[in-house]
This record gives structure tokens, C-alpha cells and sequence, in this order.
């Protein structure tokens, strides 16, 4: 399994499998069945979790995003439209929890 995953991810992953690969098989479905490329969808998910408030889910798929072939300033433009959604603290915070990966994954180069 991907050491980028959190450990609890990985955790319950190792306990439920069953309920772990029914998960991605239902996550794998939504993708594929819709006109959206993966760098798109990936893009709505971080609109997505920022408006949840989800940072361990905005690092995941803005490493997704840019896996996909999104770059850091598509990725932020992104987060910068949900200013007017949610507020400038929540765009700010979602904006440094994108940040951590995109300077993560600049340094492993």
C-alpha cells in the first residue's frame, strides 16, 4: 500500500479489506462513469474537501491532482475559487494544507 497514505488509511485498510475494496472499486466507478478526466475530477474533489473542511483529504487529492497532470497554480486557482463559497479563512487554510504537498513534492525533486 502507498506509505503517502495516512497510517490510519493504511490501518483500517489491514483490518477491513473487504470493506476497503468495495470503497475503491465504488471510488474507481464514480471516475470512470462521467466525462470528467482524472486531472479534472481531481480538481472538483479539492473544491470538494475544502468545502468539508477536510485537510488529511485536501492533501490526498491535491497529490492526486498533480499526479494526474494538474499543476501547483491550476491547483491553487482552484482553492482560490472557493473564496467566495466559504470564506477567505477556510480558502486560506486549504490553501496552506495544498501548499504542504505541492512543497513536499518540490523538494523530492
Amino acid at each position: 500500500m502507498d506509505k503517502k497514505l495516512p497510517s490510519a488509511y493504511r490501518r483500517f485498510a489491514d483490518a477491513q479489506p473487504r470493506i476497503m475494496k468495495a470503497y475503491e472499486e465504488l471510488s474507481s466507478a464514480t471516475l470512470a462513469d462521467g466525462p470528467l478526466d482524472r486531472k479534472h475530477a481531481e480538481l472538483v474533489k479539492v473544491g470538494i474537501t475544502i468545502g468539508a473542511g477536510l485537510e488529511g483529504a485536501t492533501h490526498s487529492h491535491v497529490r492526486r491532482a498533480l499526479e494526474a497532470g494538474a499543476t501547483p497554480e491550476e491547483i491553487r486557482h482552484a482553492i482560490r475559487l472557493a473564496l467566495t463559497t466559504v470564506g477567505f479563512p477556510s480558502m486560506m487554510a486549504a490553501l496552506g494544507w495544498a501548499n504542504d504537498v505541492i512543497d513536499a513534492g518540490s523538494k523530492e525533486r
